[in-house]
């Protein structure tokens, strides 16, 4: 056994489950996560999906100063706004607040994991159709705030043509090729990076035909 693996199960050994799906989780009586948003469950404690998906990655896109007027004086916060994935179908973000960076940062990584969601991909673009899984299977749209942001399927090998805070959201997703197209204040980088995680978050909610079953 090695020391990565021992550390893991004494994590998993320490961790107490406060809901029903954790304890189905930690007794083995659910191993996937793909049974988990399956059978419609909710993600309510981080452990889960450290255990159902342990090659997560996370990235910090935005780290603000947040100012509130108190009786007392005025109030300094950290906000940050993180991006979680394993770039294979799963993409989660977050965002914390706290008086630190590091917990702001910590805080956001827990609430990306809460909010992780599946991505259906595939090829869309009428220029490839290649049947792979690069990119999504048809058009997406977003909304947070004033912002609308479109993901559009490309073709192999185009690479993802949007800005940066897109790019790592969609990049982190697994999605390798699409265009998009983003409408409203896209400067407000929380509204804009909200807009990309609900769109690719409506790839799922969408089952294409050759998905159906009779």
């Amino acid at each position: 056994m090695t020391d990565n693996e021992n550390e893991t199960k004494v994590e998993t050994w320490q961790w107490t489950p406060r809901t029903a799906l954790g304890r189905l989780i930690l007794e083995g009586k659910m191993t996937s996560i793909d049974e988990v948003f399956a059978q419609g469950f909710k993600i309510r404690e981080p452990e889960i999906v450290d255990i159902l998906l342990p090659d997560m990655k996370n990235k910090v896109l935005d780290i603000s100063i947040v100012q509130k007027q108190t009786d007392a004086g005025e109030k300094t916060s950290f906000k940050s706004v993180v991006v979680v994935g394993n770039h294979d179908g799963f993409v989660g973000l977050g965002v914390g607040v706290a008086r630190q960076v590091r917990a702001a940062i910590e805080k956001g990584i827990i609430n990306a994991k809460l909010n992780i969601t599946p991505v259906r991909r595939g090829c869309g673009s009428w220029q490839c159709d290649c049947g792979g899984t690069h990119s999504l299977p048809y058009k997406v749209v977003g909304k947070s705030g004033s912002v609308r942001v479109k993901i559009i399927p490309g073709p192999k090998g185009i690479g993802i043509v949007a800005g940066e805070v897109a790019k790592d959201i969609i990049g982190f997703a697994g999605v390798n090729d699409c265009w998009t197209k983003s409408f409203g204040s896209t400067r407000t980088m929380h509204s804009y990076a909200f807009a990309t995680f609900n769109a690719l978050k409506n790839t799922y909610r969408i089952l294409p035909p050759k998905e159906w079953t009779g």
